[in-house]
């Protein structure tokens, strides 16, 4: 769909961007999909400890999901998404042969989007706006009206709110998890991964369907 033909279809800025949240995410497929591999590496290292067949299991039901996607002929977005999550995290952990790093990558991760949009609402540039510029075809015409600036604002510090979680509590398990860490990050990020973006996901929707902002602000006659 057009940038125009968007427009016409979202007349205030609440649903423009709920309709560009709902693309955002993968449904209850993209959850399954997205914690599956982490189930499979967490549960097999837990009865084998062997990091080797841990992150084989892992990759391999992550290509699998890829592949039944690719055959459905539907969006392999969130799988490819998942799937380079994987192999980074598969990377650090065969590097340093230390199952827990395979949850380093997301840690660090999570705490850079953090961090951006921290800076993002400290400078009044708050990333949720850029999904309105995304419909509109102007990037940055959303920042002259200050209540739309006012709720997305709002709006990035719930979506920051599920990144600032995990850092704090994976963070500490990870440093200082000893045996444990690789069994209590792997329940932790499932449990924090999709349902807690769901619940973010849940109270933005709520914040939106209070109010009705013009995804145009009337022009201020001369």
């Amino acid at each position: 769909m057009s940038a125009e033909a968007e427009e016409v279809a979202h007349d205030t800025v609440e649903a423009a961007v709920r309709a560009q949240l709902a693309k955002a995410f993968g449904g209850v497929r993209g959850i399954i999909e997205a914690a599956v591999p982490t189930v499979a590496f967490t549960l097999s290292w837990i009865f084998t400890e062997d990091l080797k067949l841990s992150l084989i299991i892992s990759i391999s039901l992550a290509v699998l999901l890829l592949l039944v996607r690719i055959v459905q002929r539907s969006t392999p977005q969130f799988v490819i998404n998942s799937l380079i999550g994987i192999a980074i995290g598969a990377f650090f952990a065969s590097r340093t042969g230390d199952a827990k790093d395979y949850f380093l990558p997301g840690i660090l991760w999570n705490a850079g989007y953090m961090v951006g949009m921290l800076i993002s609402i400290v400078t009044r540039w708050p990333v949720v706006g850029f999904l309105i510029g995304s419909v509109t075809g102007d990037p940055t015409a959303w920042h002259k009206d200050p209540g739309i600036v006012k709720l997305c604002t709002r709006l990035t510090w719930l979506l920051m709110l599920p990144c600032a979680v995990r850092v704090a509590v994976q963070g500490p398990v990870y440093l200082f998890g000893g045996d444990q860490a690789v069994a209590a990050l792997g329940f932790a990020k499932i449990v924090m991964g999709w349902p807690l973006q769901v619940a973010a996901l849940g109270a933005m929707l709520w914040v939106l369907g209070r109010g009705r902002t013009p995804l145009k602000p009337p022009v201020a006659s001369a």
